[in-house]
Parts: C-alpha cells; sequence; structure tokens
C-alpha cells in the first residue's frame, strides 16, 4: 500500500489532487464521452485541486508549525532563517517536523537535568564553604571570647590561645588563597609558564622536601623499579610540583605506619608520559571515587578534617593538569590503597 506519512507537503498535495481529480474526469467522461474535453477538465481540476489544498496545508498547518519552530529555538529570525521558513520547512514531512520537535524536547529535558544537577551541587558546594569557613571563624571568636573575660591574665593561657588563635587564622588564609587559586585556574587568569624538566628529579625533590612528614609515619617513598630512566616532560614546574606535593601529603596523611608511597612514570604514544603516585594506605570507596575532585568533598568528613586541609587540594590538581590540556584520573580500593595517576607532555 502507498505510504503518505513520510510525504511532503507538495507530494502530498499532488497525491490528494490526482485522487479527487481522476474520478471526476471518468464520471465526466463517462456522461461525455470526449477525451479533449476529459483533458482540459483533468488539468482544470488537478491544478485547482492541488493549489487549493497546498494552500490550506501551508497557511493553516504549516504556519503554525512555523510557529512551534520559531518556539522551540526562542530566537529571532533572521533572513536567512525567514528564507529556511518560508521555502525548506515546508518540503518537510509531518514525520520530519515530529522528529525535530522530540529532538528539541529530548534536549530540553537533558538540559533541565543538567540544571537540576547544577543546582544540588551548587547547593552542596554552599554549604560546604559556609561549613569550612565556620569552623576557624568560630574557633577564633571562641578564644579571644575567653581572653577578653580574663584568661589574658594566665600567660601560659594567653599563649596557647593565641597560638590556637593563629593556626586558625593560618587555615581562613589557606583556605581564601586556594579558592582564589581554583578561580583563577577556571578563568585562565593564571598562565602556564612550560619548560622542560626531569620528572624524576622533581619527585624526588618533593619526597626531600616532605621527609619529615613521612618520616613520622615511617613511610618509605620511592620510585618504582624500572622507572628511574630520566623522562623530560614540558609543563609549569611549580604547578606540577604543586600538584605532586598535593597527592605525596594525601598519601601521607592516609597511609599507613610503616607504609609505602611509590612514584612510577610510563611513556605511553611518544607524546605523553603517564606519572602516578600510589600508597598503600586506607583507600577510598568505590562510590566516592568520582567525587573526589570536586571543591570540599571529603570521603569521611570528620576524620578529614582531623588530619587537616582546606579539603581543595586534589580539585587544585584537577584544575592545574586540565590546565595543561591533560587528564587525571584515580584508582583505590579499601584497605588495599589508593593510586592517581596524570598525564604530560614529553619534551
Amino acid at each position: 500500500m502507498f505510504a503518505t506519512k513520510n510525504l511532503s507537503p507538495q507530494q502530498l498535495s499532488l497525491y490528494t489532487a490526482a485522487i479527487l481529480t481522476i474520478p471526476i474526469t471518468l464520471g465526466y467522461y463517462v456522461m461525455h464521452p470526449n477525451w479533449w474535453v476529459s483533458l482540459i477538465v483533468f488539468v482544470i481540476v488537478f491544478l485547482g485541486s492541488f493549489l487549493l489544498i497546498k494552500f490550506t496545508l501551508e497557511r493553516f498547518i504549516y504556519r503554525k508549525i512555523k510557529l512551534i519552530y520559531k518556539f522551540i529555538y526562542q530566537t529571532k529570525a533572521s533572513k536567512r532563517e525567514e528564507t529556511y521558513y518560508k521555502y525548506i520547512l515546508p518540503q518537510k514531512s509531518i514525520d520530519e517536523v515530529r522528529e525535530d520537535v522530540e529532538k528539541w524536547a529530548s534536549q530540553q529535558k537533558e538540559e533541565i537535568e543538567i540544571l537540576r544537577s547544577n543546582e544540588a551541587y551548587r547547593k552542596e558546594f554552599l554549604q560546604n564553604l559556609a561549613h569550612e569557613f565556620k569552623t576557624p571563624i568560630f574557633a577564633i571568636q571562641g578564644y579571644v571570647d575567653t581572653l577578653l573575660d580574663g584568661a589574658m591574665e594566665n600567660p601560659a593561657v594567653r599563649k596557647r590561645f593565641l597560638e590556637n588563635t593563629a593556626r586558625n587564622v593560618d587555615r581562613l588564609v589557606t583556605l581564601a588563597s586556594d579558592l582564589d587559586e581554583i578561580t583563577k585556574l577556571e578563568s585562565g587568569e593564571q598562565p602556564l609558564s612550560k619548560a622542560p624538566f626531569v620528572i624524576q628529579d622533581l619527585i624526588k625533590e618533593i619526597y626531600d622536601s616532605l621527609f619529615i612528614k613521612t618520616a613520622a609515619k615511617n613511610i618509605r617513598t620511592s620510585i618504582k623499579k624500572g622507572c628511574d630512566q630520566p623522562v623530560t616532560v614540558y609543563a609549569d614546574k611549580e604547578k606540577i610540583k604543586q600538584v605532586i606535593i598535593n597527592i605525596v601529603s594525601n598519601s601521607t596523611k592516609y597511609g599507613k605506619e610503616k607504609g609505602h608511597i611509590v612514584a612510577s612514570i610510563y611513556k605511553t604514544d611518544g607524546q605523553h608520559v603517564l606519572i602516578e603516585i600510589s600508597d598503600d594506605g586506607i583507600g577510598i570507596a568505590e562510590e566516592h571515587l568520582p567525587r573526589i575532585f570536586e571543591r570540599f568533598y571529603r570521603t569521611d568528613r570528620g576524620r578529614s578534617r582531623d588530619v587537616g586541609g582546606t579539603g581543595l587540594g586534589l580539585a587544585i590538581c584537577k584544575h592545574i593538569i586540565e590546565a595543561h590540556g591533560q587528564t587525571i584520573h584515580v584508582r583505590s580500593k579499601p584497605d588495599i590503597g589508593t593510586t592517581i595517576g596524570f598525564t604530560l607532555d614529553v619534551k
């Protein structure tokens, strides 16, 4: 059977006009068997039917469809779009129009889901931000109020409270500094100063600078055997130093006594190098892995806050690596350990 659902308005007009004209012409021929006159009747009826049906479709149906197109794209039509609406759109079948509307509806649904997700993330971020600032502020307020209420007269108490106040002020300064750095990295206000350097030398330098922290927990630091051959990368050395310091510091915080932190360096495709820092610490549960690079996200809020940090370290790492046009990832398992890796360009 002849399918009409995918016909354009012109084709549908022709098809309908033919259906109307053929029986009328045949009827006229039966009553007046003159094929010349019948041919003229056929042409007149066919053209009249075609033009009337086409005009009706475009005037009353596709005019409404044009309004739908203007609505779903929510823009004032340019001359090019007006040409499209006038000459190209009428060529579309009803099914093609339906597909366009369904596609638009699907896009709208996706956008709504993204907006909802972003709104939930924004609320959580603001709550976390408020909490991170409130903790040191309330502590400072408590110490200052106690000192003003008379504790200042006791030298030992005064010194201890002022030291605690200073620590909380430092925490606030660090928090504000980290937030400012993330903002600059996101907006591109912090240009990268790329230069070639040997990644193994930088890792050894960081191990030495964090020796006091790692030694306090008897944690060994090393470069994996077979990965000690010098590899030159092309990146912002100070920024990459910050990334590795953050990762090694986290491995130290959540590492076990007499544990091990090891760095691995692999050349991947001749243009990139993969750097991975692994530990054998407490690990991270699978449900937390997709979110550990978010600002202030903590897998265990109480424990994380006890060991210090602003909760922005890994977020800064992510922004620095992405500013280099590279990727960062994490693999982890509770009680087994964690591996955080990122790629850099090879020089």
